[in-house]
């Protein structure tokens, strides 16, 4: 076999931000599940297979550690150290293989792994190779986080899956690229269901899939579907595969995932309470949720903290607002569908985080601010983690962090606003305050390069933005729909940028991103 081990590598993977490998992410997830690893403040970090290195570039520029990574694909690989060395961090991005890497003399002991899309497109083999590297080099009390395809939810779709496989193996045309021969086999599909096809008559959400992967990105589709090795498994076999790295489930990654009344009936909930062993206890929640992919931190060894402590921490963590607080919609979604989120509790935090000019604020000071209006500490918390999920909050380095993250995050910045004059990819900035990268789309991208270069007026945003699209056959598009003529792109772009003025750059200014 080639160096790819039967990846897709013809065609790259789509550009992400997974905010479960942010290390302060990770503390977070864990001390409100009660759960104690190590200190990860400042981690020795590993993730492997990391794409295009976009959550990897980022946390690398504006999270004290020391950072390593590594992805097979040369050309993601040679992205990554761009990104690494435009920031100036000092961290080490490689193309090897995880047998590679597992064999390096130079390599440290971790106090994080993590692997994001990997587990689930990688031979038994190479996940073998994982657990080894995290039996070998994660320390006692490490945090091993892992994101995998999980049965029940793709049950139905694995022999689909094969059918998709074995026509773009038989009846496509290997000079028509992956794409086309996956569109031809999604259509072939299609034909059978339409046919009276039993199958999909008896599994009729196979079908209803199918037909969403239409509007999805090709890039996933192929990296979902097409890869040789594709492994969705229940959670009791990861646990039994991770087992030899004494490797112990600590908690869902998903933060939304703490919260049971979103995802389960109350008869499930009851159910799922009255399991005592965790495996079981996981597995109906995962048939109860008809469960398609999890994020979970497993740990070496975790411990469970004590009350008082736990506490204690909880009240350290820092929380900025991060967005206008007028665009807070009170509702979020889950397996259930959305969910009304109670304003009595929702409009006291985001009052407090708005108070004195929207500073970072500690958990114990919005609690200060909300018991007044009633609302205890535990709904404070509650709200504050689904409203992080929502990306209406951010968490927030300590001051120290913020101002050795600074350089980085706007060194890195500017080469992505530079990027973005000729390339769409990456939605994402830095952000020297919550140590993450934050949503920032292509549009609010250029007005932001245009203000760096000096700009300082609407008008003059609007302009270099139109320059730089049009010269590119570009338009700006409304509803869905791609405008044509020059002036009534240019008045578009005028309603977008003066939101932007003044709802955007204060979240963007705030959260130090230029």
């Amino acid at each position: 076999m080639n160096w790819t081990e039967g990846y897709i590598a013809e065609i790259d993977y789509t550009v992400g931000y997974f905010p479960e490998l942010n290390p302060l992410r990770t503390r977070f997830a864990l001390t409100s599940r009660g759960v104690q690893s190590r200190d990860i403040s400042r981690p020795t970090y590993l993730e492997l297979g990391f794409g295009h290195g976009v959550p990897f570039a980022i946390h690398a520029a504006v999270c004290p550690g020391e950072f390593w990574g590594t992805d097979f694909n040369p050309g993601q690989a040679a992205g990554a150290q761009d990104l690494i060395a435009a920031s100036g961090a000092d961290a080490k991005a490689f193309d090897v293989s995880f047998t590679e890497l597992a064999e390096r003399s130079d390599l440290p002991e971790f106090d994080v792994i993590a692997l994001h899309g990997i587990w689930s497109w990688v031979s038994p083999e190479n996940r073998r190779v994982i657990v080894d590297i995290a039996r070998r080099k994660l320390k006692p009390g490490g945090v091993f986080y892992v994101s995998y395809n999980v049965a029940p939810g793709w049950t139905p779709l694995v022999p689909v899956r094969d059918l998709l496989q074995i026509h773009a193996a038989r009846a496509g045309n290997e000079g028509d690229g992956i794409v086309a021969r996956l569109d031809a086999a999604l259509d072939f599909a299609e034909k059978l269901a339409e046919s009276g096809s039993l199958y999909f008559k008896q599994n009729p959400t196979a079908i209803e899939r199918l037909k969403k992967m239409r509007d999805r990105n090709r890039k996933y589709v192929v990296h979902e579907l097409s890869n040789a090795e594709w492994h969705p498994m229940p959670f009791a076999q990861l646990v039994e595969e991770l087992g030899p790295g004494k490797l112990t489930f600590g908690a869902t990654a998903t933060l939304t995932e703490q919260f049971n009344g979103l995802h389960l009936s109350a008869e499930g909930q009851a159910i799922v309470a009255g399991i005592a062993d965790l495996v079981l206890r996981e597995t109906a929640r995962d048939f109860l949720e008809n469960a398609q992919f999890r994020r979970d931190y497993f740990l070496r060894g975790p411990r469970s903290l004590p009350s008082l402590v736990q506490t204690e921490r909880m009240r350290k963590f820092r929380f900025v607002l991060g967005i206008d607080p007028k665009r807070f919609t009170f509702e979020i979604k889950g397996s259930l569908g959305t969910a009304k989120l109670q304003e009595s509790i929702y409009a006291p935090v985001l009052d407090a985080l708005n108070a004195e000019g929207a500073r970072i604020k500690t958990l114990h000071e919005v609690e200060e601010l909300v018991l007044p209006r009633g609302v205890s500490l535990a709904q404070a918390v509650q709200a504050l983690t689904l409203m992080i999920a929502k990306n209406a909050v951010h968490l927030a380095q300590d001051d120290a962090d913020i101002e050795w993250a600074r350089p980085r995050a706007a060194a890195l910045n500017l080469h992505l606003l530079d990027r973005a004059r000729t390339n769409a990819d990456i939605n994402f900035l830095a952000s020297p305050v919550s140590g993450s990268g934050i949503p920032v789309g292509r549009l609010d991208q250029l007005f932001l390069l245009a203000r760096c270069q000096g700009k300082q007026s609407r008008a003059e945003w609007v302009e270099q933005s139109w320059q730089i699209l049009s010269s590119q056959g570009q338009r700006v598009q409304k509803d869905g729909k791609r405008i044509e003529p020059e002036d009534e792109n240019r008045v578009e772009l005028g309603k977008i940028v003066e939101e932007f003025e003044a709802e955007r750059l204060p979240v963007f200014l705030r959260l130090g991103l230029v």
